[in-house]
């Protein structure tokens, strides 16, 4: 670990897209809840370093906060690979292959194309490790948080994926010298 670092983990705002889709990384976020994200941008610390996924909801919500955020490809959302753009409901009801045996093992299985969720953890911990000492606020996805809780917890990914982010709840873990400290996870501001 590179030194104590408090962090504020963020999901960021609702993607604007249909409800069920696996959104791509260029989809959106919808900003027009700007109380919410008013709430949210005065509870985050000042003057603290700011990341963020490349992916376009992420820079979004950040650039809302009026943050100007470093950009860590590690800290991307799950790669869905063919199934990107696609209706969870869709899949489903067309028997897409492999999508029903999927869901029998979320945390190892690989959609085609794509990563598993133990893959992500892989490269969220790399990510976490570009993150300097002192206070930092990151704008990410939902995986990206539960896979920085499993890291922080030492859980085993399965039980990760029990956790609910919310959109634009916050997280709050500190790394420290030598372990982790949760200090609450999917903080839902209250406006």
């Amino acid at each position: 670990m590179e030194g104590e670092a408090i962090l504020w983990l963020v999901r960021h705002a609702v993607v604007d897209s249909i409800e069920g889709t696996i959104s791509p990384s260029g989809a959106p976020a919808d900003l027009s809840d700007r109380a919410h994200l008013e709430a949210v941008r005065r509870r985050l610390p000042q003057d603290a370093a700011s990341y963020a996924s490349p992916s376009q909801r992420t820079l979004d919500t950040a650039r809302a906060f009026q943050l100007d955020p470093i950009l860590v490809p590690e800290f991307r959302e799950q790669e869905f690979g063919d199934w990107t753009g696609r209706r969870h409901d869709d899949l489903a009801a067309l028997g897409e292959e492999g999508y029903a045996e999927f869901w029998k093992d979320p945390a190892r299985s690989s959609p085609p194309g794509g990563e598993s969720f133990e893959d992500q953890i892989a490269r969220v911990r790399d990510g976490l490790r570009k993150i300097a000492a002192g206070p930092a606020t990151l704008v990410v996805h939902s995986g990206t948080i539960r896979a920085a809780l499993c890291i922080a917890l030492d859980i085993a990914p399965q039980a990760a994926l029990r956790f609910v982010i919310d959109p634009l709840s916050i997280t709050r873990i500190d790394r420290l010298r030598n372990d982790w400290r949760i200090v609450s996870v999917n903080q839902n501001v209250a406006l």
